[in-house]
């Protein structure tokens, strides 16, 4: 291990400076390779696409490969949301897919919570998985109208009372004891983790299977081994490495590879951890039993309370870079950490002076069209998988099954989801895309202070919602 590295990667996030063992990197490419399957990324979906195919077909040569370590990006870095939610919303599935299609796509993602807290038994992996739901409050009168419509549609579609409800103040302040609390919406189709430990107890997972990470080991590019097909070539700093499958799991980093930076913008969401908490304040918060938490804002929020008694708490707020930039610098941005920190107050005032111990962030993914997918061409031997839009703990689930059955050849109820073989058009070049990224975040902001300042819906808030198909 090189001098420092430990100490370097946990100052990825809470979660990664929590691990009990010693981060130590895997070894690298260090030889040309001969493969069946290479996956690129060893995240969530590059493992979980690794530990279902080499359960189905032990004999499959499968190699992960990773620039850092593995659950250095988005995996280790999130919420710990492992949620039944998906990044396109019901009422936007439904015109693109029909009725039928939403349905099966909701109960896929509710399935897929359940699937992850099942692996994660049945292999050992000690993640903290806390089924409690999650409550979206309604913390102003404009966000109790706009909770009870969004309610009314969702019924209107056949989403029932049991995956989606409204908990009066009493109920929705018993669960989560936040400031201004007028109710909430809650579903119990999510489970808290701590991530960090799932993608790293992953990792150990599938390397029982057979597979092999080589961490150290960026992919430069991604080629056809010879001029008139054949394998695909990956071209790595320690040998090339021949596959007739690749997997590309590269989320939001995926902009950093030849020709990704308008395929998917990668876009920056931060979090703030507090000290762990002292029992009264815990007992006042509520938030236990592993239940997660938002409001009604337009300007994302969430949080959780840890297993180890702090709040993890992160939002949506700091800038898309140009060019599709992603620096270690951009992880730490002192405004939106404070404004964390400030929204943290408000929420629960009894947190105004609490230390924090952690502040990070990581890039994730988001399509064009805000929607995510599972791609795989048998002509080319290409697959991937991405765009979650933040929603990625359980969905790199269902996306690993997926293409697990897809690269095999079976035909399943999960190859016929309507996800499958989805695409987003590029995004615009360059200023404009830095241009329209950057005035929605204004505009989503803009719209949580007239809202805020009237007390009525905001018409921007609306426009927003419907261009990002929510």
């Amino acid at each position: 291990m090189t001098p420092g590295a430990d100490s370097r990667w946990r100052q990825v996030s809470y979660w990664f400076d929590t691990l009990s063992e010693p981060i130590v990197a895997r070894p690298g490419v260090t030889t040309d390779l001969e493969l069946d399957v290479a996956i690129v990324g060893a995240g969530f979906t590059g493992l979980w696409t690794a530990y279902y195919l080499a359960g189905i077909d032990p004999s499959l040569r499968i190699g992960v490969l990773e620039r850092e370590v593995a659950g250095f990006g988005a995996s280790g870095r999130n919420g710990g949301w492992c949620s039944a939610f998906f990044a396109t919303s019901a009422s936007s599935l439904v015109k693109r897919v029909g009725l039928a299609g939403m349905h099966d796509m909701r109960k896929a993602m509710q399935h897929s919570v359940d699937e992850v807290g099942a692996v994660a038994a049945a292999e050992g992996i000690d993640c903290d998985f806390r089924k409690g739901g999650t409550i979206s409050l309604a913390r102003s009168q404009v966000q109790v109208t706009t909770a009870h419509a969004e309610l009314e549609e969702a019924h209107a579609l056949g989403i029932g009372e049991d995956d989606l409800a409204w908990y009066d103040t009493a109920e929705a302040t018993a669960l989560v004891g936040a400031t201004d609390v007028r109710g909430g919406v809650y579903s119990p189709h999510c489970a808290a983790i701590h991530p960090a430990r799932l993608v790293r107890g992953l990792a150990d997972a599938v390397e029982r299977r057979g597979v092999t990470i080589y961490e150290g080991t960026p992919v430069r590019n991604i080629s056809r081994a010879g001029p008139l097909g054949g394998a695909n070539r990956l071209d790595t700093p320690g040998g090339r490495v021949r596959a007739g499958v690749v997997v590309r799991a590269t989320e939001g980093y995926t902009a950093q590879l030849p020709g990704g930076r308008r395929q998917v913008v990668p876009l920056y969401s931060l979090m703030v951890a507090t000290e762990p908490l002292p029992e009264a304040t815990l007992e006042a918060i509520g938030a236990g039993s592993g239940v997660t938490f938002t409001d009604g804002r337009h300007l994302i929020i969430y949080g959780q309370r840890t297993a180890d008694g702090r709040l993890a708490f992160g939002g949506r707020g700091a800038p898309y870079h140009f060019n599709s930039g992603i620096e270690d610098s951009f992880e730490r941005v002192p405004v939106v950490h404070d404004a964390l920190r400030a929204t943290l107050g408000e929420l629960f005032p009894d947190l105004r002076d609490v230390r924090i111990t952690h502040t990070w962030g990581g890039p994730l993914g988001v399509h064009r069209d805000w929607h995510p997918s599972v791609e795989f061409d048998r002509a080319t031997g290409r697959a991937s998988a991405g765009g979650y839009v933040g929603d990625g703990v359980s969905t790199t689930n269902l996306a690993g099954r997926t293409l697990a059955d897809l690269i095999i050849g079976r035909d399943t109820d999960l190859t016929r989801l309507s996800w499958v073989g989805h695409r987003s058009r590029p995004w615009e070049p360059e200023p404009l895309r830095w241009l329209g990224v950057n005035a929605g975040l204004i505009a989503t902001q803009h719209a949580d202070r007239t809202e805020a300042r009237t007390g009525r819906p905001s018409r921007l808030g609306a426009v927003i919602e419907r261009l990002t198909g929510h």
